[in-house]
């Protein structure tokens, strides 16, 4: 029987009032709700579950449910109750986030950031490294204020990371509610907030390009506003001013690093679409400005028409004659869809020249959008992984040796260094594309054809994951000179192990050995950096993560200038997440850049005189919200223009001043998490049961599993579960270790210095602001319950408690499952070490923020239903083995939750129901009897199916509490 999962429907929404007495009865388990209608028995509980609050509540709600006290529709009640109470508070909390959604308000702080950089212009304001000088002149201040906005200093990243938690539906009333939360007194009356099913690559798409758009909207608006400024104070020169500080960013479509369901269709479908995008707005703008320009309309429409027929005609699949169309297309009418903004350069300038004030100002602001993005409606960011490019090199040079063992690293590089010395560029056509069968070459052809076909100015960054040599950067740069676009992708490592965060200085000087590498930063003038901190976060802590990545930093500062570098500017990109456990600051998104690029880094940058440009990843569906509406989008882009124009001086922080601390205090954090993840017990607690709790938020699965019926591949290491996935499991298993180990080992060490940061260093109370979110929402007692729910000496002490003979048997049962998983000693010697810290942390942060009530109970229903669906298995009737299907695989995998898959295999094996035949078969009619297992579908199936369904909408419900998946 496949689980059921139906779009959100409408229901109408609960007030605690209008609840059942029995759902009533369990809110006031946990002091919610003041009910008095049912006695909750505690005879029979073991002390050490009386002990543990969570693990006692579960109980009860299990012994209401089995007896017939309470039912399953009204733990639904108050799961929907809790889950819509969590998203109004994330609603308010998203309100708050970008400074607040009033119209007003957001109009005034613009005009903050215009005077800001007027200020700065005319030298009123100096930056960290610049002498004090007079106040220049309006002509210098011109120049001056030109070279603050004609380069792009911040980008906005869309990115499409499997975190499309909730249903789209969701995502659109919260950011409704974000935008007028004053307007909205309850949640949306919605029976479920899941998915229906995971997100398709076109729906990745279209909710990042709405998300984009309306950013593209909110930067309009900023650029009016500085132009504005400028007509202002240089009425006769403004209008040759083509600002372009922030720009809009995506990988979605193109980031092909651990996916299948990208081809180089899609990839270069897509990004027809963002053209398109980009031309139908110019020419919505200017049709809306009045304005008189037949001729520019004119080659706009026919740009138009072109890529949309390019659109039309582009392949869905490795097919030769649609792709033979396609090309005809793309190469003989590449002229007429407009290959670089330039093309309308002086049209568009005749039009601002001629047009009345208002006009001008609208069509300035047009032109600056289009020539700040390109010919498309983002700049555009491919990825893959380190791998890919190895693989690729070794069937093109034959270079087989490990560039991973140290013993042949040199080697390798010194013969990459004559190979680049060599390398000739070779065609790339269409045809090369569908032949092609390495993933690097191919994804590095479908560049080269962007930047032939599609947009011949702007460059197409080329992220590369998992870079821990600097023999990968050259290896990249071989394939570009070998496709002959060396010049016109930007490549980059993306630093998260690790590994590559402690030794990345390391890893780009090896690169910058290179004379060819060095030649190649001059070209393209930029050094692209890329920071994770998904799988830092987890291998290593949140909080050391961004230490580790702030002092690799500074140590490639330091090797420009060794190198003589400094004159090349240098992207520094942070792939966080919106969520406590992955890099995006919980409180304030001003409080996250400056996180994320503390004033102590960009001062160091400033005093160099390198130029830098910092961009920020928006990930998935919880990204997007940021842009979810207009209001929203108006005032992240203020908040980002706000930092960006931020002068850079150097503060005062003991951070920076007592080097020595911040090291070991950090270096701990980082030694104790590395410990957890390298116990075997913290696999056990991830792989039990984990993935199983969350829905698939992507198109990548939590685990990398095999297929067929066997038992679930055991999970034997962290690093096979994927990083977004990893991270959500902790916060539904009510720990959320990721963020807090560690801390209390770190704390205890100096207990007097741990508080007088706290005290006295923003930066550190910034680190700490992820500490007490992730507090906010863990829980010793919910992890101490998972546990002992994996526990077979619980369920023994469960079956010595329990005088029902019948139901002593199935708890029996249940235990003698657990036992063959053998998680239970690996568990309790993890959770030693996590209580250990944690009451260290606690000692020395004694006021530290603790889980909410509504939260605990949220997860005593859910481990309540655990045990309930657990031991209703054991009521399934015996069946021969069907395949490698058998009644032990069949328990294996109920322990693990994976609920739809068993009970699809139950479903074949009881089928339900027969067909009715009403022919005449020409002799008396012989007995026609249901044979169905009617009974087992509605006593045993079905229920348990509805309680992993109300699981899976617990996990929502705490996910909207914390405020992000993941």
């Amino acid at each position: 029987m496949a689980e059921k999962q139906s779009s959100p429907g409408f229901a109408k929404s609960a007030s605690t009032a209008e609840l059942s007495a029995g759902a009533r009865a369990v809110l006031a388990m946990a002091r919610l709700h003041d009910d008095t209608g049912l006695i909750l028995e505690q005879e029979n509980i073991p002390t050490e579950v009386t002990g543990n609050d969570v693990l006692s509540m579960a109980w009860r709600i299990g012994s209401l449910l089995s007896e017939g006290k309470i039912s399953l529709p009204d733990l639904q009640a108050v799961t929907r109750h809790l889950r819509d109470d969590a998203f109004l508070r994330r609603a308010t909390r998203l309100h708050r986030y970008p400074g607040g959604t009033n119209p007003t308000v957001t109009a005034e702080r613009l005009q903050g950031v215009v005077k800001l950089v007027m200020d700065t212009a005319f030298g009123r304001v100096t930056e960290a490294g610049a002498e004090p000088t007079a106040e220049r002149t309006p002509a210098e201040a011109l120049e001056a204020f030109r070279a603050e906005l004609e380069r792009i200093r911040y980008a906005a990243v869309f990115t499409a990371h499997p975190t499309f938690a909730v249903a789209n539906e969701v995502y659109t009333a919260l950011a409704e509610y974000a935008s007028a939360p004053e307007s909205r007194e309850s949640a949306p009356a919605l029976v479920t907030h899941r998915r229906s099913a995971p997100p398709t690559l076109e729906e990745e798409f279209t909710l990042a390009s709405e998300a984009i758009l309306r950013g593209r909207d909110a930067l309009d608006r900023l650029n009016a506003a500085l132009l504005s400024g400028a007509r202002d104070q240089w009425p006769e020169e403004w209008s040759r001013i083509v600002p372009k500080p922030v720009v809009m960013t995506s990988w979605v479509g193109y980031d092909t690093d651990g996916r299948t369901d990208i081809g180089w269709w899609d990839t270069l479908r897509l990004r027809l679409r963002m053209k398109l995008f980009q031309l139908q707005r110019l020419r919505h703008q200017i049709t809306e400005s009045g304005v008189e320009a037949a001729a520019l309309m004119s080659r706009l429409s026919r740009a138009c028409y072109t890529v949309e027929a390019q659109i039309a005609a582009c392949p869905k699949n490795a097919d030769a004659d649609a792709t033979v169309e396609f090309a005809t297309l793309m190469v003989e009418r590449r002229e007429d869809a407009i290959l670089e903004p330039a093309v309308l350069s002086d049209a568009l300038q005749d039009a601002i020249d001629t047009a009345p004030p208002e006009v001008a100002l609208a069509l300035a602001v047009a032109r600056a959008g289009f020539f700040a993005h390109g010919m498309s409606a983002s700049h555009s960011h491919t990825r893959l992984n380190a791998t890919q490019i190895h693989n690729v090199i070794r069937q093109r040079l034959r270079f087989t040796d490990d560039p991973a063992d140290p013993a042949h690293r040199r080697a390798l590089l010194a013969r990459m260094n004559e190979a680049l010395e060599t390398v000739e560029a070779v065609p790339v056509d269409f045809g090369s594309l569908l032949v092609e069968q390495a993933s690097a070459a191919r994804l590095m052809m479908t560049v080269a054809q962007i930047v032939k076909h599609i947009d011949t100015a702007t460059q197409v960054r080329f992220l590369i994951a998992e870079t821990e040599s600097g023999y990968t950067l050259l290896s990249a740069l071989w394939l570009a000179k070998n496709f002959g676009i060396e010049d016109r992708i930007e490549i980059s490592p993306l630093f998260e192990t690790r590994e590559a965060l402690m030794g990345g200085a390391h890893i780009i000087e090896e690169a910058l050995r290179s004379p060819h590498w060095r030649e190649y930063l001059r070209k393209t003038g930029r050094l692209s950096l890329q920071f994770g901190y998904s799988d830092s976060g987890r291998y290593v802590g949140q909080l050391a993560a961004t230490y580790l990545v702030e002092r690799l930093r500074l140590k490639i500062l330091d090797l420009l200038h060794v190198w003589d570098m400094e004159d090349v500017e240098v992207i520094l990109f942070d792939t966080h997440g919106e969520s406590v456990g992955r890099g995006g600051h919980p409180f304030r998104l001003a409080d996250r850049f400056s996180y994320l690029s503390p004033m102590h880094v960009r001062a160091r940058f400033a005093e160099r005189g390198v130029k830098y440009r910092e961009e920020s990843a928006f990930q998935g569906g919880d990204g997007y919200l940021l842009f979810g509406t207009p209001d929203l989008a108006a005032a992240s882009v203020v908040t980002i223009a706000e930092h960006t124009f931020e002068p850079c001086r150097r503060q005062d922080d003991p951070v920076y001043d007592e080097p020595d601390f911040s090291s070991d205090f950090f270096s701990t954090i980082a030694e104790a998490m590395t410990g957890l993840v390298e116990d075997p017990g913290y696999a056990d607690v991830l792989g039990a049961f984990g993935p199983s709790l969350i829905d698939k938020t992507g198109s990548r699965p939590a685990a990398r599993q095999t297929e067929g019926g066997g038992a679930v591949p055991r999970i034997t290491h962290p690093s096979q579960l994927r990083a977004i996935p990893n991270n959500a499991i902790l916060q539904q298993l009510g720990w959320c270790a990721n963020t807090i180990q560690g801390l209390g080992s770190a704390a205890r060490r100096h207990p007097e210095t741990f508080e007088t940061f706290r005290e006295g260093s923003a930066r550190f109370r910034r680190a700490l602001d992820f500490a007490a979110h992730a507090l906010a929402h863990s829980d010793d007692q919910v992890l101490r319950s998972v546990i002992w729910l994996l526990d077979p000496g619980y369920w023994l002490d469960r079956a010595t408690a329990e005088p029902r003979s019948a139901r002593r048997e199935r708890y029996l049962s249940v235990m003698h499952d657990l036992e063959r998983l053998d998680f239970w000693a690996d568990t309790q010697s993890m959770f030693r070490r996590i209580q250990a810290d944690h009451l260290a942390l606690r000692a020395v942060w004694p006021e530290a923020p603790t889980i909410n009530p509504s939260e605990r109970l949220l997860h005593a229903i859910r481990i309540a239903l655990i045990e309930q669906s657990w031991v209703l298995a054991t009521q399934i009737p015996f069946f021969m083995p069907r395949g490698n299907f058998t009644r032990e695989v069949m328990m294996q995998r109920i322990l693990c939750l994976e609920i739809p898959a068993v009970l699809r295999e139950m479903n074949a094996i009881f089928p339900h129901g027969g067909p009715k035949l009403d022919y005449d078969f020409h002799e008396p009619a012989g007995p026609q009897l249901d044979n169905s297992y009617q009974w087992e579908h509605e006593e045993i199936f079905q229920p348990i199916q509805d309680m992993f369904g109300t699981m899976r909408e617990i996990s929502v419900a705490i996910m909207h509490g914390i405020g992000a998946f993941g």
